[in-house]
């Protein structure tokens, strides 16, 4: 009886292959989300109104909007706009070979998960910083300025350390929310570990085991993130 509730290594399988496109797709939003958020946030804080408030529009329409509705925009409205030759080229295969190994392309909802993803994610993280940023007493500024360093020599020594340092514990926040924001790529077809948990739920019936498995591995990710951000902060000088 006990074996008859288990999984099958096949729909085991099932569950690890949409476990890793969840976090290779998790890991690349968070990558590409921290460095876009980053230049929004510089953006944001700019004083010239040419910067500021085309960052703000931006990050009002992401951060107001639901996700699904986003994923929707990018993998629907998205290619109606593209030319018919770019759509055919992106839901085409593609595979090119490095010295060391080879990349293939991602099918097309991959992309469009990934980009809805990443502009969400990144909207989230750019106030992060911003808080941040705001958050380092602007006398350290003027002093060092005071003491003949550059702006950007400030930025750098100065103001980011601390600003990252601040911003730490929410970006790690975003990036558990980024995992977890990621199952809703299942809506536009992308077989991650929710959509894989669906199949194998669809095909067994057996759907405390399939979804109690993609919950302790939804789990474990975020442990492990919570345990590196931990690591990171024992790690960091006492201030």
């Amino acid at each position: 009886m006990l074996f008859d509730s288990l999984l099958a290594p096949k729909y085991l399988g099932w569950l690890l292959d949409g476990f890793v496109v969840t976090v290779v797709l998790s890991a690349l939003t968070c990558a590409s989300a921290t460095a876009l958020g980053f230049v929004l946030c510089l953006g944001r804080i700019a004083r010239s109104p040419f910067w500021s408030l085309p960052v703000r529009f931006f990050l009002s329409l992401f951060r107001n909007t639901p996700l699904l509705v986003q994923l929707f925009f990018w993998y629907f409205g998205a290619a109606a706009l593209m030319p018919e030759s770019v759509l055919h080229w992106l839901n085409q295969p593609h595979h090119w070979r490095l010295p060391l190994f080879g990349v293939t392309w991602p099918p097309f909802e991959y992309v469009a998960g990934f980009f809805g993803l990443t502009l969400y994610t990144a909207a989230f993280i750019a106030e992060e910083f911003r808080a941040g940023v705001q958050g380092v007493p602007p006398g350290q500024a003027r002093a060092a300025l005071a003491l003949g360093l550059r702006r950007y020599q400030v930025w750098l020594s100065v103001i980011m350390p601390q600003a990252v340092r601040i911003s730490l514990p929410p970006l790690l926040g975003q990036y558990m929310n980024a995992v977890k924001n990621s199952s809703l790529t299942m809506a536009i077809g992308l077989a991650e570990l929710s959509y894989a948990s669906r199949q194998v739920e669809t095909e067994t019936f057996k759907t405390f085991q399939a979804f109690g498995i993609a919950t302790l591995l939804y789990i474990g990710l975020i442990v492990l993130i919570e345990l590196a951000g931990q690591w990171i902060q024992h790690r960091q000088p006492a201030h």
